[in-house]
């Protein structure tokens, strides 16, 4: 329990830019929040330890009826002056008991009060007691310097009441305090709900593709990892699927019309913020059209609209979201992303992945399981399908004296030199196998694979057939390496990527 005068702090405590409110950013920065916190209809507001009232008059200016209390009368003379006009009514009281009668409230707000009491537990029992059914408790609390109270600290003690806790961190918003802060300062929202059957919020998020580039939004003016990169997204509306959620969200946000076939489902995770409530994720990926390119719809939630490369993304994103990403581009379809409540809500590179990929189910038989190649060199080999396999997705796997292998999901490739073959080239016309083809996402990717081959040892071979012909098939290219192994990439036909000529690419296979 402090010991602080507050009559005698009354005169100076409106210096500091979080109580008076004075500097119009950081007024701002506590309507914009009192906006999400409070109910959007007229309602009935109790504003306990309201200190000078400058959050009752915030609550007071967006149409509610407020109630203030302190236990300072020199804060209530204060109070009242500055609300004077707006119809609050203002009490010397004791927060922990309002002298209200019987009166109940659809909103109670306490900043910085509940770690000032002796008993916080039957504190919070007697204000929900206070609360209309619905109604929400708002609670502003921190910890400075080794006093305060802690956010898991304080959901624990609402858990008796309800099962609805919103938290919400506001260290990272310097526009809520006038300055930089680096100690732990949030914000709970409880509902006064009976317990009820588990529900979670579905999200919404939209990986569009412009060939290896994703496009992504950074975060302004919203509250919530405002700074950060994310992907175009939002939430399921009640009565709305996920595919018609998604669709609505993109014309919203980056003013591009897709139709429900241009959908692909990419990924679904469960993640949890840092403190927060879980939630739903739906990742779709689509097609970037460049007869409708994406635009910023909504400058006043989003900074910036770019395209970055899927396998080189920027650190400065939301962390859940660069889960989802990278878990996408690793062919992973279902992810849990539980947050600890001290972790960031941006993506730390050297923090602790939080993400657990779950293992999809599948009938095993039948299903190729690996493929082994002979190689004169080791080494030559190496550097050679190293590079190929890379690029198409597959990581190093396993690695001994005279062999390597690379994976991709439960499949892998084997390249090794062993005593018995005979020395020299492979020749695919001989019986056996007479080449490897893989699939490649898209013409971009293979025209960028094409252009890159004879560096890393990969020299490209005629089909035989007219290169890009029609969109009647696929696109196909064939390589050899060295050692006289064949590799055919196959991409589909698609609309939205410039044709370009390019050696040994056409719609044929392996054949001579």
């Amino acid at each position: 329990m402090t010991t602080i005068d507050w009559d005698a702090a009354a005169d100076s405590f409106d210096e500091e830019p979080d109580h008076g409110l004075r500097d119009p950013v950081v007024r701002s920065a506590w309507a914009r929040r009192m906006e999400t916190w409070l109910p959007t209809a007229r309602s009935a507001v109790l504003d306990l330890g309201c200190g000078t009232g400058s959050l009752a008059l915030l609550a007071a200016g967006q149409g509610h009826r407020v109630t203030a209390v302190d236990r300072s009368a020199r804060m209530v003379e204060q109070a009242r002056a500055k609300l004077a006009g707006t119809g609050t009514e203002v009490f010397v009281g004791d927060a922990a008991h309002p002298p209200v009668g019987k009166q109940r409230f659809d909103v109670i707000l306490a900043r910085h009060i509940v770690w000032l009491l002796p008993d916080p537990a039957a504190v919070l029992r007697h204000w929900f007691s206070l609360l209309r059914p619905g109604g929400r408790l708002v609670l502003v609390e921190g910890v400075w310097n080794g006093t305060g109270i802690p956010a898991a600290d304080l959901t624990a003690l609402l858990a008796e009441h309800t099962e609805r806790v919103h938290h919400e961190p506001l260290s990272g918003d310097s526009r809520l305090w006038g300055k930089e802060v680096d100690d732990d300062r949030y914000a709970l929202v409880a509902r006064a709900e009976p317990p009820h059957r588990h529900t979670e919020v579905v999200d919404v998020h939209l990986i569009l593709r412009r060939g290896s580039d994703v496009l992504l939004a950074r975060r302004a003016g919203t509250g919530y990892a405002d700074g950060l990169l994310h992907a175009p997204s939002g939430h399921a509306e009640d009565g709305e699927d996920v595919r018609a959620a998604m669709i609505r969200e993109a014309a919203e946000e980056i003013g591009v019309e897709l139709d429900p076939d241009e959908l692909r489902v990419a990924l679904v995770m469960q993640h949890r913020g840092p403190g927060g409530n879980p939630r739903m994720g739906w990742f779709f990926e689509a097609d970037h059209d460049p007869a409708r390119p994406p635009r910023n719809a909504e400058p006043d939630k989003c900074s910036e609209l770019d395209w970055f490369p899927l396998d080189a993304l920027p650190d400065d994103m939301v962390a859940y979201c660069r889960a989802g990403l990278d878990g996408y581009r690793a062919e992973q379809r279902f992810l849990i992303h539980w947050h600890e409540d001290d972790d960031t809500v941006a993506y730390a590179p050297r923090g602790t992945r939080r993400a657990v990929p779950l293992p999809v189910a599948a009938a095993p038989t039948g299903r190729l399981h690996h493929v082994e190649l002979w190689a004169p060199d080791p080494a030559e080999a190496d550097a050679e399908w190293g590079w190929l396999l890379g690029r198409l997705g597959h990581v190093p796997y396993q690695r001994w004296a005279q062999g390597r292998s690379w994976r991709r999901g439960d499949s892998y490739v084997v390249v090794e030199h062993t005593p018995g073959p005979t020395d020299g080239r492979h020749d695919s016309r001989r019986p056996g196998v007479s080449g490897l083809a893989f699939h490649v996402r898209d013409r971009a990717t293979l025209d960028a694979l094409l252009g890159d081959a004879p560096g890393h040892g990969w020299r490209p071979l005629s089909t035989g057939l007219p290169p890009y012909a029609d969109e009647s098939g696929p696109y196909a290219a064939r390589l050899t390496n060295t050692a006289g192994h064949e590799v055919e990439l196959v991409a589909p036909w698609s609309r939205t990527v410039p044709a370009t000529a390019e050696l040994g690419v056409g719609t044929g296979g392996l054949t001579r």
